[in-house]
């Protein structure tokens, strides 16, 4: 890479998340002396990652340039790009930028963590610009899976960085208007500086298919099974195929019932707010079910991933309070899983089977995000300098590099970033000239960061190898056994069958003892019994337990 000049006029853009895996988008974009914040989700945990609840990114960053930061701009409402925003905004009181809907699922988040009242919220329309230090960010109408998302035109001295948020083209969306490709041209025509568009489904040819096929899916259904109880599940933040499935629903004849906490406040807020029609007298309580036959009834349910305690996995080990599976239910996942979540969503659907229930997935669901084609109509109305593949696993974002350098864009001017990397652009030259610290904090009930990669790696080996806890009470001074060594066990093996096991445990715990009886410190008493009896189990049984010495001075 050439040399920046340092008299040129440059904008930086450093992503904190988002690049690695689906989820916890957070992308700062710098100025100057001015910084703004583009989106703040969270990820959902890896299957190794026990005990975690949530995912979010590392803001130390924002935290150690404090007084740079202006604001935060939401491109949409999934929990991907507003889930983590509580978190930071705790420490930085920053005003927030969304759409009308973004705007009330984002406020109730913050009702939740009782920071309404202390965080601005400014709500934008479509087409209209914000001008926050050394930015001006227009919002501009796209299609995907929620309604109000937004892509975003960001235009600096160094020029304008156009990103796309998560889209799809839509020329027939069920709900509100198309994408607004006439501003996406008109912009590309005044010159775009670099082009930030969504991966997702980057390696999928052709064009993702209108909401209008699931429409047509659900009347089949509907029509189908006209005996049967139908169970839908899918993702709370899907304001426009939950409205969907009502308006069919009531178009049938039948009474709808909401199970989740996520989709019953989601729905709330988009009804509240003129995004779901909810025909009079078609939602019910679930106590109320009971007083309508099966084939009168839809259930609408989270659960569409796997998630243990979401309503359908609830339902489908039968731990849900009031609703249990019945034979002959009709179970439809109107989503895809994400990707990771597959073992989740297959168990999930083994357990249905396993209890009678119909499991349809087939044509009841469409992406929220653009493939190929659309991509390549993007990249022609934009016509960037530079390309940056964003949102998605690294395999996403090369087959958009790839398919970028197909449609005539050099490969010197595409960047495969990684989080923490330092984009410097200017209309002359672009490279890499940093990279800022990243990682992932995990939320664990209402510990934040407290627990890290050390405590995680033992849960792992107390999952995989269970644990021993050698109990010895010594004669202070002495260091003389009285009493013990009592052997406790816990996912190793059950102690009432292995008595001859734990009996040459206890053996080798009091050879150690006796070889360290001199010793005054207790850390190495407890150090030589662990690789004593960590090296005889190996040796013995080939296992590695999670081994914890306890000391009873008397």
């Amino acid at each position: 890479m050439k040399e920046i000049e340092l008299n040129e006029k440059k904008v930086k853009i450093i992503p904190l998340g988002g690049l690695e895996k689906i989820g916890m988008n957070i992308t700062v974009f710098e100025y100057e002396d001015s910084m703004i914040v583009v989106d703040c989700g969270i990820s959902f945990p890896d299957d190794d990652m026990l005990g975690i609840d949530l995912v979010i990114p590392d803001f130390s960053f924002l935290l150690e340039n404090r007084d740079k930061v202006k604001g935060f701009f939401i491109t949409h409402g999934h929990e991907d790009h507003i889930g983590a925003l509580p978190y930071i905004l705790k420490d930085l009181k920053l005003p927030i930028y969304a759409t009308k809907l973004t705007h009330g699922l984002i406020e109730l988040k913050l009702k939740e963590h009782n920071l309404l009242k202390s965080v601005k919220q400014k709500v934008v329309k479509h087409g209209q610009s914000i001008n926050l230090g050394g930015f001006r960010v227009e919002f501009i109408k796209t299609n995907h899976s929620i309604a109000d998302a937004s892509a975003l035109a960001i235009t600096t001295p160094a020029g304008t960085i156009f990103h796309t948020g998560d889209f799809k083209i839509d020329y027939s969306p069920l709900f509100g208007d198309a994408i607004d490709l006439q501003r996406f041209a008109e912009i590309g025509k005044k010159g775009v500086l670099a082009l930030m568009c969504d991966s997702t489904n980057a390696q999928r040819p052709g064009f993702t298919v209108s909401e209008k096929l699931v429409a047509r899916t659900f009347d089949t259904l509907f029509s189908e099974h006209k005996t049967n109880r139908m169970i839908f599940a899918t993702f709370a933040s899907n304001v426009d195929r939950v409205n969907q499935i009502i308006n069919t629903a009531y178009k049938f004849d039948r009474k709808v019932v909401i199970q989740g906490r996520s989709m019953v406040n989601v729905i709330k807020v988009a009804s509240e707010l003129g995004y779901i029609q909810i025909p009079e007298n078609t939602v019910i309580e679930v106590e109320q079910m009971k007083n309508y036959p099966d084939q009168k009834l839809v259930i609408i349910t989270t659960g569409s991933q796997g998630e243990n305690m979401a309503g359908l996995s609830r339902m489908a080990n039968s731990t849900h309070k009031t609703i249990k599976i019945m034979p002959g239910d009709k179970v439809i996942f109107s989503s895809t899983p994400i990707p990771g979540n597959e073992k989740a969503v297959s168990s999930v659907i083994n357990e249905l089977s396993m209890k009678g229930a119909d499991v349809i997935y087939q044509d009841t669901h469409v992406s929220g995000h653009a493939c190929q084609e659309e991509l390549k109509l993007v990249y022609s109305l934009i016509n960037p300098q530079y390309l940056i593949p964003v949102h998605g696993e690294f395999k996403h974002l090369k087959a958009q590099e790839k398919l970028a350098q197909s449609m005539g864009i050099p490969d010197d001017n595409i960047f495969v970033l990684q989080s923490g990397d330092v984009l410097e652009l200017s209309r002359k030259v672009a490279g890499i000239t940093g990279h800022v610290k990243v990682s992932e904090v995990f939320i664990d009930g209402l510990g934040i960061g407290d627990v890290g990669n050390i405590v995680i790696k033992d849960r792992q080996s107390l999952s995989e190898n269970g644990l021993i806890v050698v109990v010895m009470v010594l004669e202070k001074g002495s260091n003389q056994l009285i009493s013990g060594p009592d052997i406790v066990s816990r996912g190793f093996v059950y102690v009432r069958e292995s008595d001859e096991i734990m009996k040459r445990i206890r053996k080798v715990v009091e050879k150690s003892l006796d070889r360290s009886k001199n010793a005054k410190d207790w850390g190495k008493i407890k150090g030589a019994v662990k690789e004593d009896v960590s090296d005889f189990i190996w040796k013995e049984m080939k296992r590695a337990p999670m081994i914890l010495p306890v000391i009873v001075e008397v």
